[in-house]
């Protein structure tokens, strides 16, 4: 979460369009991902989605889905806002477990759920009748696709991370791609898009997709709120966002619901 918590950094540091954006990291990172499913694993990309099929495309469309809300998103409202609600990814998490994995839920986990609820509705409300409501619900979109990947990831912990990436990546290229317009686009965006594409993001997608290996999705998920800390300094450092008091507010609420659901209750 401290690499994908670059994001946001490197999104508005490239000042383009979103769909440029999502389609430039997806075409930087796919080749990565290929490359790494050949050096680490046997079985190549048609070999491994021939096993799989179905969780695995399932697991693809989630990737591009959450990569492509969270990119637009962060281009349509504050970083302070996106990461606030992706801070609800555990009691999402918590959510999607139970209902996939059947998972027990304790009245601890539920209570931080609602608590966590009543601070992504704190920064949702503010932006009521603004022109940022939009980038609000796509980072609401993001954290749901992200929550509902790590239990999928969790019930099929043998499936090949990088073959599923880099379908993810070749999704967003055929989405992105009509309305993407890479003319004229300066420098500092590829550079941004290439840092993101070929370093950041495949790092940090590889790592939380691995995760659920070892840890359950609600725990993996726990560590959403680093990233909620770092962007919003990353964002206040370079580009002098100040995070608004809603917003704030909105994350202290999130980050003590997620403390209370979590670390409170341990593995029970």
């Amino acid at each position: 979460m401290l690499l994908v918590s670059t994001d946001s950094f490197f999104i508005r540091l490239a000042r383009t369009e979103a769909w440029n954006m999502a389609f430039l990291v997806a075409a930087f990172s796919l080749p990565v991902f290929l490359m790494l499913n050949r050096v680490v694993e046997t079985a190549g990309p048609v070999a491994s989605l021939r096993r799989a099929g179905r969780p695995l495309l399932l697991l693809a469309t989630l990737t591009a889905i959450s990569h492509v809300s969270f990119i637009t998103s962060v281009t349509r409202t504050s970083v302070a806002n996106v990461v606030v609600i992706v801070a609800a990814a555990p009691v999402a998490a918590a959510v999607a477990a139970r209902v996939l994995l059947g998972e027990r839920t304790s009245t601890r986990v539920w209570t931080a759920i609602a608590i966590t609820v009543g601070g992504v509705v704190t920064v949702v409300a503010a932006s009521l009748g603004r022109p940022n409501l939009g980038g609000d619900l796509l980072a609401v979109l993001a954290i749901v696709a992200f929550a509902l990947s790590i239990t999928i990831w969790r019930r099929h912990p043998d499936l090949s991370r990088y073959v599923a990436l880099a379908l993810s990546s070749v999704i967003v290229l055929v989405v992105t791609a009509p309305f993407a317009d890479l003319a004229g686009l300066e420098g500092r965006t590829y550079a941004a898009a290439a840092a993101m594409g070929l370093i950041f993001s495949p790092a940090g997608r590889i790592a939380h997709s691995s995760a659920p290996r070892f840890a359950p999705a609600a725990e993996v998920a726990l560590f959403a709120p680093v990233e909620t800390v770092a962007a919003t300094i990353w964002a206040w450092l370079a580009f002098a966002e100040v995070p608004t008091t809603a917003t704030v507010i909105g994350g202290m609420v999130v980050l003590a619901g997620v403390f209370y659901g979590t670390l409170g209750s341990g593995r029970g």
